[in-house]
């Protein structure tokens, strides 16, 4: 075991922490490092490239996403074509893996812009998408029962 004593070492940062002004140790938008005003450089002695303006947080964009989203996903439920096999069922695995794509598509943008309730819902709709497509996966590939409603079959006779 090490012989250094920590408290003292700690000590040690803390008085050095003391010693330095707010603004050395967070500088603000308008000063620079160390709170001296002067651009910052990268290792070449260049200027260091701008900092990019931040973006406004809008409510609105991130709630019109997840109502679209939310919408394709209950526009699920009245799928008007035969999900059988053939072409209706790869439309239809196709328009619910377009959930899950709208889930993940909403739950980026409701994390960005820290909108806990809409994060949750896009989290399960993106759970609603894998639903829709497993149950017409699952019976086709042996892991599920296969019954009238899903065949164990892919493609029409």
């Amino acid at each position: 075991m090490s012989s250094t004593d920590w408290d003292k070492e700690l000590r040690k940062i803390d008085k050095q922490l003391e010693s330095l002004s707010d603004d050395a140790l967070l500088p603000t938008k308008t000063t620079g490092v160390g709170g001296s005003g002067a651009k910052p450089t990268t290792k070449g002695g260049g200027a260091a490239p701008p900092a990019r303006p931040e973006r406004q947080t809008s409510t609105l964009g991130v709630m019109s996403r997840l109502v679209l989203a939310v919408a394709l996903g209950v526009a699920m439920l009245f799928w008007p074509y035969s999900s059988r096999c053939g072409v209706g069922l790869f439309g239809y695995l196709g328009a619910s893996t377009m959930v899950i794509v709208a889930g993940v598509w909403t739950s980026v943008w409701t994390w960005r812009h820290r909108s806990v309730q809409g994060h949750v819902l896009s989290l399960l709709l993106i759970l609603w998408g894998l639903i829709l497509g497993g149950q017409e996966v699952l019976p086709r590939v042996g892991y599920a029962k296969p019954d009238v409603m899903h065949p164990a079959i892919w493609m029409c006779e």
